[in-house]
């Protein structure tokens, strides 16, 4: 799998991350890296949302997905595998939360990877999956393992990330694969 790195956006203190050009019938697959994503709020959720060439902002497009978490802190003393029904969206409109409970300190972050199948084909649904990695306030490790679809058969061409509540730091950058 040859992977070609479109663009780089470098954020330092934004409301949002938006990639509004070379999604496309390009690349057959869309991979997104997220790197040291540190929001200005404590406890904040990394989400995105895509756009439809028709729409006109990010909550035309209804998305399925479904939201597991697995947790550890370095006491060793607790640790979790659970499903998070409040994460997960069945052809909901809002923004798809990736990663939750981000810390806001100057060590602790998150990154991960999320990829997006076809969003330039009209027949079907654009499927996607995401895993992510971050460090909580409460000094836990944790993974969010994000998959589902979004119920649009228009072709995205527009992506859009962002926090919760407040702003980030980090860097994100958009490959694709042919």
């Amino acid at each position: 799998m040859a992977m070609t790195l479109i663009t780089t956006n470098t954020e330092s203190g934004d409301a949002s991350s938006s990639f509004t050009s070379s999604i496309d019938s390009t690349y057959k697959l869309y991979i997104f890296k997220f790197i040291d994503i540190n929001p200005a709020t404590d406890n904040a959720e990394f989400q995105f949302q895509v756009n439809a060439t028709d729409g006109a902002d990010y909550n035309d497009s209804a998305i399925t997905s479904t939201f597991i978490h697995v947790h550890h802190d370095e006491a060793n003393s607790s640790t979790g595998l659970e499903y998070h029904s409040s994460h997960d969206q069945a052809q909901g409109t809002a923004f798809q939360t990736l990663i939750y409970d981000v810390g806001n300190g100057a060590d602790e972050s998150c990154a991960g990877t999320l990829w997006l199948f076809d969003p330039s084909n009209t027949t079907y649904v654009k499927h996607f999956y995401s895993t992510m990695n971050g460090y909580q306030g409460g000094n836990f490790s944790f993974n969010d393992y994000v998959a589902g679809y979004i119920n649009d058969t228009t072709a995205i061409d527009d992506i859009q990330f962002k926090m919760s509540s407040g702003n980030f730091d980090g860097t994100i950058k958009m490959y694709g694969v042919k």
